[in-house]
């Protein structure tokens, strides 16, 4: 590779940084966090239920990633496919969980049908969007709704799932924390639920536990 080659890939590599991190500094912030957050709070911790997370694509992947982050950190969550939802795994879903669903668009077929399918389960359960699209046809159906700011997408065709993909990751990460900070969560309590690895063996270590 030559030296310009090698210039011009940092060049593209700083543009990107820059491009991702004033995405997730114009990602709006507003009292719909605080509701979310309580809304899950009565929901988990009040009533027993969960977060029952969905997305399709890569939003289904932010999606897995939010629901076991949620989980190690004191509120019950877990990742539902939307497909295999419409194939018995809908069944998982009890009248006091509340639906996370990620869509970048807000009319992702798959989530649509989602919704539809678990309001025939449980009319009564809320459900909370992260979206690029804050009148979409999801967000209509959702009681709470928490804007990306629709960033565009670093990915030069502007198709690839990129900058949107990262914003909701980094508002997944944002109700994580207010959810740890509104229970109280500890490092002791999160060693009772992540025992293995480097970070069980740090969480024992902080809470003064034999390793």
């Amino acid at each position: 590779m030559s030296l310009t080659s090698a210039k011009s890939m940092t060049e593209t590599i700083q543009q990107i940084l820059k491009q991702e991190a004033e995405a997730i500094l114009q990602i709006p912030v507003n009292e719909t966090y605080v509701r979310v957050v309580e809304l899950i709070h009565e929901h988990v911790h009040q009533k027993g239920g969960k977060v029952i997370a969905s997305g399709m694509g890569k939003a289904g992947h932010v999606a897995n990633h939010v629901a076991t982050t949620l989980s190690s950190t004191g509120t019950p969550s877990l990742f539902l496919h939307p497909s295999e939802a419409q194939h018995g795994d809908l069944g998982v879903i009890r009248k006091n969980d509340v639906l996370l669903v990620l869509s970048n668009s807000g009319k992702t077929r798959e989530i649509i049908e989602l919704v539809k399918l678990t309001h025939s389960l449980h009319a009564g359960i809320p459900v909370v969007i992260i979206t690029g699209n804050p009148r979409g046809t999801l967000a209509k159906m959702s009681r709470l709704v928490l804007y990306t700011g629709s960033p565009e997408e670093v990915c030069p065709l502007g198709l690839t799932p990129t900058t949107s993909a990262t914003t909701m990751a980094v508002m997944g990460d944002i109700l994580v924390v207010l959810l740890m900070n509104r229970i109280g969560f500890t490092a002791q309590d999160y060693a009772k639920r992540h025992h293995g690895g480097y970070l069980g063996q740090k969480s024992r270590n902080h809470t003064g536990e034999d390793t």
